[in-house]
């Protein structure tokens, strides 16, 4: 059995007590078997672990939430989904309109990229593995990987065909398919980079300006290219997949290399030439 204390919450500037106590009113306690949270502590001991941890959480009446807390704070509810800076009635937030997404704001938490990585004792960065299928990608991320853990790194890796198992399996092998699986990897990518993880991205990813695009995605330095240039004829005799006979054959259509064509890097971080 563990016992972990909850310290009393301090995101308001000062406020703590008083918002500690509110929030413990708001939680009433849920006696499970797994876990027994109280306002003091949270008893953790063992038993089915299918056990929900709080209730969901209802709203207060709105007569008993509005007291002004330290000339900012007006609600339980405020405290629970806003910082001190952007209150109702002190200023309209500016909201953002990002592609299709309208009237979001970025929130931003006191934890930053820098506490993190200073947590982990390293740099959160993407290493970006590109080349024709067969170049040895995977094979390259895996050894790279290996090695990093074995120096005490956290890593991750964003294999092409691992990430078209579940997030990306909506996606066909077409042009525009394939520039939204680059995107979406380069989106998941940026974010490892920014928990302070070494993501080592290792796929095709044939053309030249969707590499581009997620490497804009990160500050100068934090994408690290990689161009395993390896000829064409040396990938189709390896064939580890057997893609390229299928290819040949015309079964499998848009296929890089082939009848798809794979723009090579012009200026990568790391190259590796075959030998």
């Amino acid at each position: 059995m563990a016992s972990v204390g909850i310290r009393s919450l301090s995101l308001c500037k000062s406020l703590d007590l008083e918002y500690s106590e509110a929030l413990c009113a708001k939680l009433r306690p849920v006696k499970v078997s797994v876990f027994n949270f109280t306002c003091k502590k949270l008893r953790i001991s063992g038993g089915d672990t299918r056990s929900n941890f709080l209730e969901p959480i209802k709203a207060m009446d709105a007569s008993k939430t509005t007291s002004d807390v330290n000339g900012g704070c007006n609600a339980i509810d405020d405290f629970l989904t806003t910082d001190c800076d952007g209150f109702p009635g002190k200023s309209t937030p500016k909201m953002s309109t990002v592609g299709n997404s309208t009237n979001i704001q970025w929130h931003k938490c006191s934890v930053e990229k820098s506490d993190r990585q200073e947590l982990l004792k390293q740099k959160g960065c993407v290493i970006w593995i590109t080349g024709l299928s067969g170049s040895g990608k995977s094979t390259l991320a895996c050894a790279l990987s290996r090695g990093l853990h074995a120096r005490g790194k956290l890593t991750y890796i964003l294999d092409g065909d691992n990430v078209r198992h579940g997030l990306n399996s909506d996606l066909s092998f077409k042009a525009e398919d394939r520039a939204e699986n680059i995107r979406r990897i380069g989106e998941v990518a940026k974010l490892f980079a920014d928990a302070g993880v070494i993501c080592i991205a290792s796929l095709i990813s044939p053309y030249r300006k969707d590499r581009d695009a997620c490497r804009a995605l990160l500050p100068k330095g934090d994408f690290v290219e990689v161009f395993m240039d390896v000829p064409l004829q040396v990938c189709e005799a390896r064939d580890p997949k057997g893609l390229y006979k299928l290819a040949r054959a015309g079964k499998i259509k848009g296929f890089t290399g082939i009848d798809d064509p794979y723009e090579p890097p012009l200026n990568s971080e790391v190259f590796f030439p075959f030998s």
